[in-house]
C-alpha cells in the first residue's frame, strides 16, 4: 500500500471544500472566547537535581559504551539502516553501532523548545524550558466507575472522558487513546478516536501509531483541521511510540517515527522499561540503557527530517522480583524519574516522565499514595510533559472516572505549587500589618485579607474540610463517592467546544469514506 493510497481521501476532501473552509489560524481563533487561565503550567521553582554532573557523565559514558559495543537493533527496516550507514554508523545485519558521541551529535538538530498547536490557538502549549504540560491516562482497554464497575471501554466512554479532560484546567493535552472503544471494529476505531479528540476537545492531540493506516489517517484528519501548509510547518500531532526494550526498534515503530518526522510532527519515542525485565535491576544501568535507546530513536527522527520536534521520553518502573508483577510509586522509580529529567536537560530536549501511576485496582489509599509519588517526583525534577497524569489504575489497564477527577484536581494543585512564592508588594502584605491595632486579635477581617481571600489559596473542590458533625450530617461521603458525584455533574453541565462546521463536515466525510472503503475487522 502506497503513501498516496493511504491519504487519498483527505486530499480529495480538502480540495472539494477548500472554498467553504475558513483559511488561516486567525479566523479559527475567533471561534473561541479569550482564555483567562494559562494553557499549561509554568514552573517558577527550581528543578530538583538528584545527580551531580560527574554522575550524569558516567551515565552518558555508559550509554555511549552500550551504543558502541552492543548497539541497537533496527529490525525489518532497510531504509533506517541505510540512513544510519550514510551518517557514519556501523551497520551489521540489523544491528547499528555508533562511535562515542555520535548519537548525541545526530540529535543536535532537534529543537530545545517547540509549540504543540491546538485547534483552539488559546490552548497551544509549550514543550520544553520551564513549561509543564499534563495529559491523562493513555491506552486503557478497561474503564471503571462506582456505578457500573470495571468493563471494556466504549466509544461513549471515550467521548465522555475526553469531555472530562476538556473541562479540567489541570490537564492540557489529549492522550492518544483515553480508553479503547471496544464497540467499534478494530480497523476503524482509530478514526473515531481521533475525531473524538478534535471534536470534544480543543486542546492539543496525539496521533495514532504502530500501523501505517492509523498514522496516515491521523495525519489526513489533522490536515482537514489545520490545513496541509500549516501542518507541514507546525507540530499539531504528538506521536508516542515505544521502544522494544532492551535495545530494539521493530519495523512498526520505525515506520511510525519516519512518517511523523517526514510530516514535521512531534515524536515522543519511549523506552517503556520495567526494571529487571526490560533492563537490569539497577537504576544506573537502566538509565544508561534507556538513554541510549531514547537518543537512538531521536537520531533516526533527525536523519529523516533535521529539526523535526521530539520529546525525550523514558518510562521506568520497577517489578516485584518475587512475583514478576510491575510495581508503581516505588522509591526506585521516583529516583529514576528525577534522573531522566536531568539527562534530558543535558541534551537540551523537552522531557516526558512520570504520571499518576498505580497498580491498585481501585481508588484507594494505595492508588493515591503511589500516584502522588510518581507525579510529584517527575514535576519537581523538571518534567515538561507528564502523560498518564489522571485516571490510571491497575497498571494502566483501567481508567477510572472517579480517579480521573481526583487526579485532575491534584494536577491543578501541583500547578499552583510550581508557581512558587510571589514577592510583589501585595505578597509582602505591608498594608495588612498597618491594620493591626490594640483592638485586633487577627487579620481575618483586614483589608488585605478581604482583597485576597478568593485567590490566596488553591481551592480544592473535592477536599472536605467540614467539621466531623457537618460531614456526618451531609452523608459522611468519602472522596471517591464525592468524585463520583463530581464527574457526573461535570458531564451534565458540560458544553462541547465550538468547531467550524465545515471542518466538522470534512472530518465526518473523511471518516465515512474511510469506513466504507473496507470491511469491519474485530481482531
Amino acid at each position: 500500500m502506497t503513501r498516496d493510497s493511504l491519504s487519498f481521501s483527505a486530499d480529495r476532501l480538502e480540495s472539494r471544500r477548500s472554498t467553504r473552509r475558513r483559511s488561516g489560524r486567525d479566523r479559527r481563533a475567533r471561534n473561541f472566547p479569550a482564555e483567562t487561565a494559562p494553557a499549561d503550567f509554568v514552573r517558577h521553582v527550581p528543578a530538583y537535581e538528584i545527580l551531580s554532573d560527574e554522575r550524569l557523565s558516567e551515565i552518558e559514558e555508559h550509554a555511549d559504551w552500550i551504543l558502541r559495543e552492543v548497539g541497537i537493533r533496527f529490525h525489518g527496516d532497510p531504509d533506517a539502516l541505510r540512513r544510519f550507514a550514510n551518517a557514519g554508523a556501523s551497520v551489521d545485519g540489523d544491528r547499528v553501532r555508533f562511535d562515542r558521541g555520535q548519537v548525541k551529535e545526530l540529535c543536535a538538530t532537534a529543537p530545545e523548545v517547540f509549540t504543540m498547536h491546538a485547534r483552539n490557538p488559546m490552548r497551544n502549549v509549550t514543550m520544553g524550558a520551564n513549561h509543564v504540560v499534563m495529559a491523562p491516562c493513555d491506552c486503557a482497554p478497561f474503564v471503571t466507575d462506582l456505578d457500573h464497575g470495571r468493563r471494556y471501554g466504549t466509544l461513549a466512554d471515550h467521548h465522555n472522558l475526553t469531555r472530562l479532560l476538556q473541562s479540567a484546567p489541570g490537564l492540557h493535552h489529549n492522550p492518544a487513546i483515553i480508553c479503547e472503544p471496544s464497540d467499534v471494529p478494530v480497523n476503524k476505531r482509530h478514526l473515531d478516536m481521533v475525531y473524538s479528540q478534535f471534536r470534544y476537545s480543543d486542546k492539543p492531540v496525539m496521533g495514532l501509531v504502530n500501523s501505517e493506516q492509523r498514522v496516515e489517517d491521523s495525519l489526513s484528519m489533522a490536515r482537514i483541521v489545520f490545513g496541509s501548509e500549516f501542518l507541514n510547518e507546525h507540530a499539531v500531532l504528538l506521536a508516542g511510540t515505544g521502544v522494544q526494550s532492551p535495545l530494539t526498534f521493530n519495523a512498526e515503530t520505525i515506520d511510525t517515527i519516519r512518517r511523523y518526522a517526514e510530516a514535521g510532527q512531534a515524536n515522543m519515542i519511549t523506552p517503556f522499561i520495567v526494571m529487571g525485565a526490560m533492563s537490569p535491576t539497577t537504576i544506573a544501568g537502566t538509565l544508561a540503557q534507556a538513554h541510549a535507546e531514547a537518543m537512538a530513536g531521536i537520531a533516526l527522527a533527525q536523519l529523516v527530517r533535521p529539526g523535526a520536534p521530539v520529546v525525550y521520553s523514558i518510562f521506568i518502573t520497577t517489578m516485584d522480583l518475587r512475583t514478576g508483577a510491575a510495581t508503581y510509586g516505588t522509591p526506585e522509580s521516583s529516583l529514576a524519574n528525577m534522573a531522566v529529567a536531568q539527562l534530558a536537560r543535558r541534551v537540551k530536549l523537552p522531557v516526558r516522565c512520570g504520571g499518576q501511576l498505580t497498580s491498585s485496582k481501585t481508588t484507594d489509599a494505595q492508588a493515591l499514595q503511589e500516584s502522588i509519588s510518581t507525579l510529584e517526583s517527575a514535576a519537581l525534577a523538571g518534567a515538561n510533559y507528564i502523560l498518564q497524569a489522571a485516571g490510571w489504575l491497575e497498571g494502566g489497564l483501567t481508567i477510572g472516572y472517579e480517579k480521573f477527577v481526583i487526579d485532575a484536581e491534584r494536577c491543578s494543585a501541583l500547578g499552583r505549587m510550581l508557581q512558587g512564592i510571589g514577592f510583589d508588594e501585595n505578597q509582602m502584605a505591608g498594608d495588612a500589618f498597618l491594620d493591626i491595632d490594640e483592638s485586633t486579635s487577627n487579620l481575618l477581617g483586614s483589608r488585605h485579607t478581604m482583597a485576597n481571600y478568593a485567590t490566596a489559596n488553591f481551592n480544592a473542590e473535592l477536599v472536605n474540610s467540614e467539621s466531623f458533625e457537618q460531614w456526618t450530617e451531609n452523608g459522611a461521603l468519602d472522596m471517591e463517592t464525592r468524585a463520583c458525584d463530581a464527574w457526573k455533574k461535570i458531564l451534565r453541565e458540560h458544553e462541547d467546544p465550538k468547531i467550524d462546521p465545515s471542518t466538522d463536515e470534512g472530518l465526518r466525510d473523511f471518516i465515512d469514506e474511510r469506513k466504507t472503503s473496507c470491511d469491519d475487522s474485530w481482531f
